[in-house]
């Protein structure tokens, strides 16, 4: 396992662990509740959303490269966040990218 990949898994270990204390906290609608407490942060659940969407078209893209199915990885997104994205890059350290096919 190479540094990078380690340094990946305990960014997503320690933000996982992170967020479920969180909504044990505040439960799963607290992040709407305060999501939408003031335009500060509006702006940020909308980056974030922004920031999503784009590493998404990305992903789908990389994924159809290296033989991967992106769709979990896009529900999971959906559903937990930056969560499903560190889990792509996870899986993506272990699968090389195909060569080009000549066209």
């Amino acid at each position: 396992m190479s540094g990078r990949e380690i340094a990946l898994w305990a960014v997503l270990v320690a933000f996982t662990l992170f967020t479920l204390g969180v909504v044990r906290e505040h439960g799963v609608m607290g992040f709407v509740e305060y999501g939408f407490l003031n335009g500060v942060t509006v702006q940020v659940g909308l980056d974030l959303i922004i920031m999503l969407a784009l590493f998404a078209v990305w992903m789908v893209g990389d994924a159809r490269e290296r033989g991967i199915a992106a769709w979990p990885f896009l529900v999971l997104m959906c559903a937990a966040g930056s969560i499903g994205a560190m889990l792509y890059l996870v899986r993506r350290a272990r699968v090389p990218a195909r060569a080009p096919v000549p066209a």
